[in-house]
């Protein structure tokens, strides 16, 4: 087969999906030459640029370099701005280099259309690309900084009025996460709240016209609690440097207004509008296709996410400038570029399925209405951010697997601050890393002690499992079966009994051989559907029990049969076991005390815990160990211990690996 070239513009949504998919499709062709090229090295997440703007997430959580989304795939990501196409020769032109293509994806993405309003492009902040998110987030901290400084009290209210252009999803977000940071700037900079004007603007009647009108009403009330004015079928008819002017009922009004945000309409980025010259497009520059998702006029120019103008069977309206359609576009797009190449199959017709809106007002209020083209529902504000949230680790998964997964949990959960989450800063990470030191260290010592005593008490060279596993089932039966017949040499193995319930962690049982003959007290004892019995008992009377006398066991009857079958009948077996037992408290202690390997000691010490817990039950005195294993498990060995040096150089010498950067099993 004669090798063919596939040239993807633009690494937004739809492009960044659709190179990854052909690579997919064609990694095992080496006829296949996938190129990417964008202005910048990276993708920017535009739907979360509100939150960058309104200083809640850095910046880095809405940037994900394309060097590593292709890492180990056979996709050729160049650095370029495509100014002009040659169809007929079949190149797309850029600053840099030319390139020759048989087959074009054109997903360019779009940008803000001012609607010619005077002084709008000169004088308002556009809200449309990663430089603008951080241009608004520098200028509202500087604003801030220079209105402390004035002493006129009516100077400093007009240097602090803010409007929003738009009530649409961008400028009610704009809006909703501004007045959401204005308490904490405002306290910052010991200015009065009072001083300044939030507004949203906008010629419609109600906000964010794709959701439902009674969230419509939701978004407003929402907004003004947090004290933003919404002015709309209100025309904005003229911007400048220091005023924005209104137009409503044939009244004209100027408001005073230091910073105007642009957030209202939508149309398609510069290159794709050089592509509307000479193919068939209409209003902002978005080009028809067929419903093959190729332009009407080139079969070899496949155009998808917000530049493709598309109505489907059926629908009276073309496919919105959303996410969703970006993800749809970019699925059917590859399956039927690789349709064209190989002649295999049959190309598929788009037919998207929408799955609803959502609008986040600030990080801890959003509405939804989500569902099925035929069946949608409204979701309370909880549920609506919990969807957001879900929807963009999904986005992240395809994109950039667990290293942006993580890296997007930790910024809107693990180190947000100001509460500015749904879920609060109950998740975030407050406490200083050094205090869990002293645990840390205990832990380990406490592990390597009862690795020691295991060794010394014969574990390496005598099988002790059967007794050990047989006596802790006999006390916890003798509880939850009172006068059965396995009383019989109740007494004469006392000794053993209290031995296999304490062993595991070294809890000492008082008076332990007066546990068994006492028999004790059954708490609870639940069982559920046959799959594992939850089963907490004292040895004791209740009144006379300390936290010491009462044991908690998880029988789980798989972990029963596997003991019984596999281990106890041998020997061998049980020697095995008992020394890989004995060398892992000794290895978990030891990393534990030195700080080294924190993470994975951690987790096994969890998995001991939850072996001992399925087996021999533990005495909840020792519980705690659980608990400091799950304190220590994140960064607990960062803290003056050997993690500090060691895990850089492993991490760096990781990233290298090819493997891992095409599976993303990294963390930055």
């Amino acid at each position: 087969m004669e090798k063919k070239k596939i040239v993807i513009v633009g690494a937004g949504y739809a492009g960044i999906l659709v190179a990854k998919k052909l690579a997919r499709k064609f990694k095992k062709n080496d006829e296949i030459d996938i190129t990417i090229i964008d202005k910048n090295p990276f993708h920017a997440m535009l739907t979360e640029l509100h939150e960058v703007a309104a200083n809640r997430v850095d910046e880095d959580s809405i940037r994900v370099s394309l060097s590593k989304v292709f890492a180990g795939r056979k996709v050729d990501v160049r650095l370029d701005t495509i100014t002009s196409f040659d169809f007929e020769g079949k190149k797309a032109i850029g600053k840099m280099d030319t390139y020759e293509y048989d087959y074009l994806v054109l997903c360019a993405g779009s940008k803000p259309t001012f609607f010619g309003t005077p002084g709008a492009e000169e004088h308002a902040f556009r809200l449309w690309s990663y430089d603008d998110a951080i241009a608004i987030r520098h200028h509202l901290i500087n604003l801030f900084r220079r209105a402390c400084r004035i002493a006129d009290k009516e100077e400093r209210k007009a240097l602090l009025s803010i409007y929003v252009v738009g009530a649409g999803f961008t400028g009610v977000e704009m809006a909703g996460e501004l007045a959401e940071y204005l308490p904490i700037i405002c306290d910052k900079f010991e200015i009065d709240r009072d001083d300044v004007t939030v507004g949203v603007i906008d010629i419609l009647d109600r906000t964010v016209p794709n959701l439902p009108p009674e969230l419509s009403v939701k978004v407003e009330r929402r907004l003004k609690k947090m004290g933003v004015k919404t002015l709309l079928g209100t025309n904005v008819v003229a911007i400048g440097p220091d005023f924005i002017e209104t137009k409503k009922d044939d009244v004209t009004t100027k408001h005073i207004a230091s910073t105007v945000i642009w957030g209202a309409g939508v149309e398609s980025a510069d290159i794709t509008g050089e592509a509307a010259k000479v193919l068939e497009s209409a209003a902002r520059n978005r080009i028809k296709i067929d419903p093959y998702l190729r332009s009407i006029d080139n079969q070899d120019v496949f155009v998808i996410g917000d530049n493709m103008l598309y109505i489907p069977e059926g629908e009276e309206r073309p496919v919105p400038q959303v996410v969703e359609n970006c993800e749809h576009s970019a699925s059917t797009a590859a399956k039927n570029i690789e349709c064209t190449i190989t002649g295999k199959g049959e190309m598929e017709k788009y037919k998207p399925s929408f799955h609803g809106f959502m609008v986040c007002i600030g990080g801890r209020y959003g509405v939804a209405r989500v569902g099925t083209p035929n069946a949608m529902i409204n979701l309370p504000s909880f549920l609506a951010m919990f969807a957001k949230h879900m929807i963009n680790l999904i986005y992240f998964t395809q994109v950039l697997g667990w290293n942006k997964v993580w890296s997007y949990m930790r910024h809107e959960f693990f180190t947000i601050r100001d509460r500015r989450s749904f879920v609060g800063g109950h998740f975030s990470n407050r406490t200083p890393s050094f205090l869990l030191v002293p645990l840390r260290i205990w832990l380990g010592a406490v592990w390597l002690y009862e690795g020691i005593l295991k060794a010394m008490e014969g574990w390496f060279n005598t099988p002790m499992l059967t007794g050990f596993f047989g006596g802790a089932r006999t006390w916890y039966n003798m509880i939850l079966n009172p006068g059965t017949d396995e009383w019989s040499g109740a007494t004469g193995e006392a000794e053993a009994v209290t031995d296999a319930v304490t062993a595991a962690t070294g809890a000492a049982a008082e008076g332990g051989g007066e546990v068994a003959a006492s028999m004790g007290t059954a708490i609870i004892n639940w069982d559920f559907l046959g799959l594992f019995q939850t089963i907490l008992v004292s040895g004791k009377e209740l009144a006379e029990s300390t936290l010491s006398d009462l044991a908690f066991k998880l029988n789980v009857p798989l972990i029963d049969w596997f003991i019984d079958t596999l281990i106890l009948p041998n020997d061998s077996i049980q020697i095995v076991m008992q020394s890989s037992i004995v060398i892992l408290e000794i290895v978990i202690g030891l990393a534990l005390i030195g700080g080294l390997f924190t993470f994975p000691a951690a987790g096994v010490s969890l998995i001991l815990q939850f072996m001992f817990v399925s087996t021999t039950g533990l005495y909840l005195g020792t519980f705690w160990m659980i608990f400091a294993g799950i304190a220590v498990l994140i960064g607990g060995g960062r803290t003056f211990g050997l993690d500090y040096y060691a895990l850089p150089a492993l991490k760096k010498g990781w990233k290298k690996l090819g493997w891992v950067r095409k599976l993303y099993i990294y963390n930055d």
